[in-house]
């Protein structure tokens, strides 16, 4: 975790050279997540409806690509309290401006899992991210994501195997 903190400070202190705006936000809204089985389990798998909210710096690189580190937390997992998975995640989406309204943005993010622990769920978990930005005004923004978990959840000795599947669904304000 050290190493991608590092790595992302690090990656924006180089961009910050050759940008010409740094701008800085929050952002929250409404989760819809679930986790995806590779057998079938169990346990009731109903998705979990919850939320998220975090802090951004928005990194122009020119006129049309952009990058975004985010730090936010995201209530993620299943409705089954078992399976209740909470998170610290750290984003980077590299941005693209499709028109002055709207962007879309790829890239990975890495979860740390907060508050439950030796529990057979991994504490770090690995996804993919895409998202679709609409600029309201100058300041304010509506987005919509969807993460694509692509390490397995639980603990290897355990012998099953989920990833988390999430829906985000939000507004940003932009300082």
């Amino acid at each position: 975790m050290k190493k991608i903190l590092l790595f992302t400070l690090l990656l924006s202190l180089s961009f910050y050279g050759f940008s010409q705006d740094i701008k800085y936000g929050v952002r929250g809204g409404y989760n819809i997540s679930n986790l995806d089985f590779d057998e079938p389990y169990s346990i009731e798998n109903k998705h979990r409806n919850s939320i998220y909210f975090g802090a951004f710096a928005t990194i122009s690189l020119n006129k049309t690509w952009s990058l975004m580190p985010e730090f936010q937390f995201s209530a993620e997992g299943a409705k089954e309290e078992v399976i209740n998975l909470d998170y610290l995640q750290m984003p980077v989406l590299l941005r693209y401006r499709i028109s002055e309204k709207f962007h879309a943005g790829l890239g990975p993010q890495v979860g740390l899992k907060v508050h439950k622990y030796e529990d057979g769920i991994r504490n770090f978990a690995y996804s993919g991210v895409a998202s679709v930005e609409y600029k309201i005004n100058l300041m304010l923004f509506a987005d919509i994501r969807y993460t694509y978990g692509f390490s397995n959840i639980f603990d290897e000795h355990l012998g099953i195997g989920a990833k988390n599947r999430n829906i985000q669904l939000g507004v940003g304000y932009k300082f």
